[in-house]
């Protein structure tokens, strides 16, 4: 048989509430045994969007001290990276090539083609992490030669000094699982390398950081995100995140794609957000479906904001916390 032990004194025994492992000990006398405040779901990705405006302006201002190592205009580029930093690399490309400063292709880091290894100028790779295994895989096989640039959220990170140059975001780096303000100044910054007068841009953000969400969000359950041009990849993120945040049925195509098929499950409570110019007659064919149309004049990424925003309400609807999402980790890293 076991030996009995004797019970501690009630006096003694601390407050159930609060964990422990350490032995039972007496507390002095007049001690106030307080429980933690549980974290308010969404508390971090809330305040991560809400601060965008703040970290693009940090990335402006970043600008003049890193113009050097940024793609420089007649370079042949590739811009890597994973999810979300793959959807701005697309958007980034499209932007690059618009304003006539050269090739530029955009892969997942997964998908980069090895035949083509060492044809790029330069190959840039975007990692909040900076420990996402695909990313980091790739930048160690390119052939020696292909310059290399990281865009990094973690100093400490192996991706930090996995290329020959490294732009440093740590101003912008997050604790939410979910992928916010990281990427969206990455993408501003490396707009900024090609010129662009992005300070309307910081002030259309900043607006929806307060603005109103689309009426009848609440009775949504299918949400569709078309871009054209450089807001394809906008609207790619803008679906990840309402999948990622809300665990919503979320789709993506570009704008003139969607009559070739997806058009046909649209109804009723489907809400389809447009980024940038429709093609013409678009927008009347989804209203004819019963769907709800959200267009804005605003720049995308400046609209990207609210459609976060979108995504985080539509979480905490269901009664979800989007800081924590199912199955999903801050980083990728694989054995």
């Amino acid at each position: 048989m076991a030996p009995q032990t004797a019970s501690p004194s009630p006096s003694l025994v601390p407050d159930r509430r609060v964990p422990r492992t350490d032995p039972v000990r007496p507390f002095p006398s007049g001690t106030v045994l307080m429980t933690p405040a549980p974290m308010t779901p969404a508390a971090h990705v809330t305040a991560e969007i809400a601060s965008q405006p703040e970290t693009w302006q940090r990335a402006l201002e970043l600008l003049p001290r890193v113009r050097d190592v940024l793609p420089r205009p007649g370079q042949r580029v590739a811009v890597v990276g994973c999810g979300t930093s793959w959807f701005v690399a697309q958007s980034y490309a499209v932007h690059r090539e618009a304003a006539g400063q050269g090739w530029t292709d955009a892969f997942a880091a997964s998908e980069f083609p090895d035949a083509r290894a060492g044809q790029y100028d330069l190959v840039v790779a975007i990692s909040r992490s900076g420990t996402t295994t695909e990313v980091l895989d790739l930048l160690r096989r390119l052939p020696d030669g292909q310059r290399t640039l990281a865009v990094i959220g973690d100093p400490r990170s192996p991706g930090a000094s996995a290329a020959d140059d490294t732009v440093l975001l740590d101003f912008a780096d997050e604790q939410s699982v979910v992928q916010t303000r990281f990427a969206t100044s990455a993408l501003l910054l490396l707009r900024a390398g090609l010129g662009e007068d992005l300070g309307p841009v910081v002030e259309q953000g900043r607006a929806a950081v307060t603005a109103d969400l689309p009426p009848g969000w609440q009775d949504r359950w299918q949400f569709v995100f078309l871009g054209t041009g450089t807001s394809v990849g906008i609207a790619h993120e803008a679906a990840l995140k309402m999948r990622e945040a809300a665990l919503a049925w979320s789709e993506s195509y570009p704008a003139w794609d969607y009559r070739h098929g997806p058009i046909a499950v649209a109804q009723e409570r489907t809400l389809a957000w447009i980024f940038g110019e429709p093609p013409a007659g678009l927008e009347d064919q989804i209203r004819a479906t019963g769907a709800t149309v959200v267009r804005s004049d605003d720049d995308p990424l400046a609209s990207l904001v609210l459609a976060q925003r979108l995504a985080v309400a539509v979480a905490l609807h269901r009664d979800l916390d989007p800081d924590t999402p199912p199955h999903l980790t801050r980083s990728i890293v694989l054995s």
